[in-house]
């Protein structure tokens, strides 16, 4: 199970990431060219935040059944332990707080340009943390791969 979820999890990021890339792209453009906001905007906006929190609930998964309830705190001094524990747990939440936040305050707002202004600027501060926090192959002493 814990295999299954591990690569479930790292090969669901990469969906996650072109579609949040998809949607800070799109409404940074439509946003300069104060374009209206339609339906499809709303789809992929929502589309995106289900995906960031099915990534959410599948690494919650990933953390309890790998790491058990049981976390021993004095492991801290171990550099992986304390990235995949500590800090890549509170940068993805984040990231994800950020997102959902963006995206029930840009549905409140009936000015188009503000609505993709909000999504712009919080989804690209979820991807930037989440970027910052992916267990990237180049890291060292992660132990991670692409997929």
């Amino acid at each position: 199970m814990h295999s299954i979820l591990k690569h479930s999890h790292s090969g669901f990021r990469w969906l996650v990431l072109a579609i949040l890339i998809a949607a800070v792209a799109g409404s940074y453009i439509s946003w300069k060219n104060k374009s209206d906001y339609s339906k499809k905007h709303k789809i992929l906006h929502l589309a995106t935040l289900i995906l960031v929190h099915l990534q959410l609930l599948i690494g919650l998964a990933l953390y309890f059944i790998g790491w058990g309830i049981k976390i021993d705190f004095a492991m801290m001094g171990d550099s992986t332990f304390r990235f995949f524990t500590v800090e890549h747990s509170s940068l993805m939440i984040l990231a994800i707080t950020s997102i959902t936040i963006g995206y029930s305050k840009s549905k409140k707002l009936s000015d188009s340009a503000l609505r993709f202004k909000m999504i712009f600027m919080t989804y690209s501060i979820g991807l930037m943390l989440i970027l910052v926090s992916i267990p990237w192959p180049f890291r060292s002493n992660l132990g991670a791969g692409w997929m």
